[in-house]
């Protein structure tokens, strides 16, 4: 549309991968029936999300095997095809989550790495992912078993790269470790839970991915809403059915209002939405490269590429960041 807000892009890690600087995240497509999480879209309300962000020149879309069981995957191939060139776009999806009971069923290892991409370029519909991500860290599968076989999901061009999500960052530097040491695939990229109100991720991962050329992709990037909203609008179907964001933040609920507080009365500053100031915030992160928004809406997306307009002062960088209190760590299971 003329005179409509269009993302940027960078390169992801010190790779030379282009991505948009907004990446859409899938989690939010799928089968409610198949799924733990009860307001996801269908994919008949899903197309049009898609649809918008690639007319926005979002490039870069994250969705994993788990979620909806596949189902996620298979919505996102489909759009993709209809409304998209495949060398245009940035697929990524993820590997760990139990897709079946039984032995092998999940995880990370040999077995399970090379069925898991397997079923998920049939259900995309693509040849290729360009990232593939270990969705958590495996503790029953050595990290040698787990990164030689993603170097060979590599040579295979079942993938053009390879990324990480939610660990400790001792666990990161091992795996990154033993891909040097051995001359396997390194990972370009750290898909982590960062945000105003949950920063732990800025005492080691940040730093560790900074010295190592890792780009940063934070998933939920607006805490599941909170700070794109007064406190007490709570009237959504995701805030009154979705536990897993209440386990995240439910515990620092009073330090968490002031941080909310603030974001409101800076972007009241700035005549913008909430939203864009939290994005704001994380884009002027180091080396944040592109934030997975899990737009269901339009406006959800108009917004977070709007957001790319948005230039805070270190000021305001400091007087959103102060009332901020430690949490207790969250996303690595």
């Amino acid at each position: 549309m003329k005179g409509e807000a269009r993302v940027d892009y960078t390169k992801l890690g010190r790779s030379g991968l282009e991505v948009s600087r907004i990446c859409l995240g899938c989690m939010g497509f799928g089968d409610a029936t198949r799924w733990l999480h009860k307001w996801v879209l269908d994919e008949q309300s899903s197309r049009p999300v898609i649809r918008k962000a690639l007319e926005l020149g979002v490039n870069f879309f994250d969705t994993a095997n788990v979620y909806s069981l596949g189902v996620s995957e298979e919505i996102l191939g489909r759009a993709l095809k209809d409304f998209a060139k495949r060398d245009e776009v940035v697929i990524a999806t993820k590997v760990h989550g139990r897709m079946r009971d039984g032995p092998n069923g999940g995880g990370l290892s040999r077995k399970a790495i090379l069925s898991e991409i397997e079923r998920s370029l049939e259900r995309l519909g693509t040849d290729y992912v360009d990232l593939y991500i270990i969705h958590r860290w495996d503790d029953e599968t050595p990290i040698e078993e787990t990164m030689a076989a993603l170097h060979d999901v590599v040579r295979a061009g079942q993938a053009r790269y390879i990324g990480a999500s939610a660990m400790w960052a001792w666990q990161f530097q091992r795996a990154l470790y033993v891909a040097e040491k051995r001359g396997l695939t390194r990972f370009i990229s750290m898909q982590n839970h960062l945000n105003l109100l949950y920063r732990e991720e800025e005492r080691e991962m940040l730093p560790l991915c900074r010295a190592e050329g890792i780009g940063v992709t934070p998933y939920s990037p607006l805490a599941s809403g909170r700070l794109a909203r007064d406190w007490s609008a709570d009237s959504s179907l995701r805030a009154a059915t979705d536990e897993i964001a209440k386990s995240k933040y439910g515990a620092t609920e009073d330090a968490d209002r002031q941080v909310v507080a603030r974001v409101a009365e800076v972007a009241a500053g700035h005549g913008v939405p909430r939203a864009q100031i939290a994005l704001a915030w994380l884009l002027h992160k180091e080396p944040v490269a592109a934030p997975v928004v899990g737009a269901t809406k339009l406006s959800h997306l108009e917004d977070a590429v709007g957001a790319l307009a948005v230039k805070l002062t270190p000021e305001e960088v400091t007087y959103l960041e102060e009332p901020y209190v430690p949490h207790a760590v969250v996303g690595h299971r």
